[in-house]
């Protein structure tokens, strides 16, 4: 399993629209990923609704962890979204 720490840079955090461009790539990679932010239990990556529930705001330490092919080019492809400001 590959796990990567990632702070949260957008403005307002993973609110509806950022949620759903990181969910929608997490779905679209073909890999389980799993999202946990900081102290909290982890949650399927590919559901907005499980990622909103989250409550990440921008700063927010979270993690990933997938595995499978691809899994290091599909980490750094997600967190790059969550390290770009959405709200910009």
């Amino acid at each position: 399993m590959l796990e990567r720490t990632v702070t949260i840079g957008s403005t307002h955090g993973l609110h509806a629209r950022p949620a759903k461009l990181f969910s929608q790539a997490v779905g679209a990679s073909g890999l389980p990923v799993t999202i946990t932010k900081t102290g909290g239990k982890p949650v399927n990556a590919a559901s907005i609704l499980g990622v909103i529930s989250l409550g990440i705001n921008h700063g927010d330490e979270v993690t990933l962890a997938t595995e499978g092919d691809n899994a290091e080019t599909v980490l750094d492809t997600l967190v790059d979204l969550l390290l770009t400001d959405h709200d910009e």
